[in-house]
């Protein structure tokens, strides 16, 4: 079988959210297969689609309620609803034929639309599908429901009847402490409004549209990329039914929350450290499973993408365990060692065809090792090749600048955690940065940027370079992603239109993917 990276290749890192979109944001319907029929024009075959776990369910009151990061998965299995397209819900006969309203910027009020318009979906898909659509359904449900589908629907069925409650805050404590003889009398209620068939459908739904863009984008030449968190979310259907892989006390609070440790280097708080508020693993207790848990997230990403990245690689090897006390605070933290090396042992076994690529920048060298050993692609980021003076000797040695790159590379020129490239360049009071971009860059223009950056990073030697599309699109800081340790309104709510891809920019991406080879 031959590898993704048996070739250079170039991509585009696009959350699916960030499609175009009058029902909120992105999903899985025409706009996504459009896209993948932009790439393939443009000669650019990866897509790198970030997390497509369901997002985190918490009450508007939450604190730093950050609702629509995919890094807060609500489950490690299930598939984000709100990536369902209705219209081919329609097409499918699944859902009656509607004229659909527009949510500007209103995603709220989508995300409600959507769940009721998925919720008449399952009751007519029960009266109206066809004898071969219910066999799959039941075939799907047979095939998941011990392994994850049963918990995941109980979940959203017990946060649905205490109105999205966090499960530590719902009343019954039979409920929250996961009692097996009360969850099933729950099931066997009169209402019912929260029968778990109505969250088997929406994962029927999920994975059904998955698969088939999926199929059409590997039809198409473009391999998909996903990402698979490190952390979950403690209001998850994994904390709340398997406390027992996680660090708790016996009122199933978190002695520890996961963080970065202050650091001068840290580009998003430095000196000052990050508190990201998931519970920490117990890994003894993984380790006793011979790592089940952790092996079917890999079984079934091997299923659902061609390439995934492992975030917060360090977690593998160490994690940063923030006390969890009143004053909550990042510097009030240790480093615990964790069972990444035994677990990826046991992974081998399994001989996987899927490519790992680490989220690996910045760590230590004890973390490379760990990398290196079981041969994970690395990743480099060009927004941090310039972090030096030019008169620094150790200049040319930044292991980011692309003529230090090898194959095993992943090139990024920015992340979706990070500024976009030309928001990054142009900051105020960094004109010396500039100076040194355009000078390494062969006296590259600033009023050119960021393509004289993206050009660096399709020259290098790394097999891979992947573009945000903010970056192929020239946006600026107003455009970004993501700002980590906060919660602004802004995140994870960017989307891009058509008319921003003009045929310039398309000629400019096929004439780097033809010069450079990364077709």
């Amino acid at each position: 079988m031959s590898s993704v990276l048996d070739k250079r290749r170039a991509g585009v890192l696009l959350h699916i959210t960030s499609l175009p979109s009058t029902l909120g944001f992105g999903s899985m319907g025409r706009h996504a297969y459009r896209f993948v029929d932009f790439l393939k024009e443009c000669g650019l075959s990866v897509w790198q689609v970030l997390p497509i776990h369901p997002l985190h369910r918490v009450p508007l009151e939450t604190p730093h309620r950050d609702f629509l990061s995919p890094y807060q998965p609500m489950s490690a299995f299930a598939g984000n609803p709100m990536l369902i397209n209705l219209r081919k819900l329609i097409d499918k006969g699944w859902l009656p034929r509607m004229v659909f309203p527009t949510f500007d910027g209103q995603i709220e009020e989508a995300f409600e639309y959507r769940r009721q318009h998925l919720k008449n979906a399952y009751f007519h898909f029960n009266q109206h599908a066809n004898s071969h659509d219910k066999q799959k359904f039941d075939d799907f449900v047979q095939h998941n429901e011990k392994q994850w589908l049963k918990e995941y629907a109980l979940f959203c069925a017990l946060k649905d009847f205490y109105n999205g409650a966090c499960w530590w805050n719902w009343e019954n404590k039979e409920y929250r402490d996961h009692n097996a003889t009360a969850l099933t009398q729950f099931t066997q209620r009169d209402n019912k409004k929260y029968c778990l068939e109505q969250y088997y459908f929406e994962q029927f739904a999920f994975f059904t549209q998955w698969t088939e863009l999926k199929q059409y984008a590997n039809s198409q030449g473009v391999y998909l990329f996903g990402d698979m968190p490190f952390f979950m979310a403690r209001d998850s259907v994994e904390v709340w039914s398997h406390r027992e892989y996680f660090q708790l006390n016996q009122d199933s609070i978190p002695l520890f929350l996961s963080g970065y440790p202050p650091a001068k280097n840290d580009n998003f708080s430095p000196n000052e450290g990050q508190c990201w508020g998931h519970p920490l693993y117990d890994w003894a207790v993984a380790s006793g499973e011979d790592f089940e848990w952790w092996l079917n997230r890999f079984k079934v990403a091997n299923i659902q993408f061609d390439l995934v990245r492992l975030t917060h690689f360090q977690g593998f090897h160490h994690c940063w365990a923030i006390e969890n006390s009143l004053s909550i605070n990042p510097m009030n933290g240790k480093f615990q060692s964790t069972l990444g090396r035994m677990l990826f042992k046991t992974l081998q076994k399994l001989d996987l065809p899927l490519i790992f690529v680490a989220e690996d920048i910045g760590l230590p060298e004890d973390v490379w090792k760990l990398r290196n050993e079981f041969q994970f692609h690395k990743m480099k980021l060009l927004q941090l090749a310039f972090d030096t003076k030019k008169e620094d000797y150790l200049y040319l040695k930044n292991p980011h600048l692309p003529h230090n790159h090898s194959a095993r590379d992943v090139v990024y020129t920015g992340t979706h955690d990070s500024d976009t490239t030309k928001g990054w360049f142009f900051r105020a009071g960094y004109e010396e940065r500039r100076k040194l971009v355009c000078s390494y860059l062969m006296n590259a223009r600033a009023e050119e940027m960021p393509f004289p950056i993206i050009r660096a990073a399709f020259q290098s030697a790394s097999k891979l370079a992947m573009v945000p599309m903010q970056d192929y699109l020239s946006l600026d800081g107003k455009c970004r992603m993501n700002e980590p340790g906060t919660s602004k309104h802004t995140n994870w709510r960017w989307q891009f239109q058509w008319t921003q891809i003009t045929q310039d920019v398309e000629h400019k991406i096929r004439e780097l993917v033809e010069l450079y080879e990364r077709g």
